[in-house]
């Protein structure tokens, strides 16, 4: 990689910089919407899910413990 002046790197990150198309103000709201609402939903699956196996387990050492 060839090697640029910190004068010429700089340059370089304006003019990317520029090409950024950034997101407006109600798409990042609705984004953060989803994002929590996804998270909520996952949260709640992975709790189900956790209890599920948590319960077969205890009922596992019951049987075990039990002979």
């Amino acid at each position: 990689m060839a090697k640029v002046s910190p004068g010429e790197f700089i340059r370089q990150v304006q003019a990317e910089t520029k090409k950024v198309v950034w997101p407006s103000r109600r798409e990042t709201i609705t984004t953060g919407i989803l994002v929590a609402i996804m998270t909520s939903l996952l949260a709640i699956f992975f709790f189900g899910v956790d209890s599920f196996f948590g319960a077969v387990v205890k009922f596992l050492i019951g049987l075990a413990a039990g002979n």
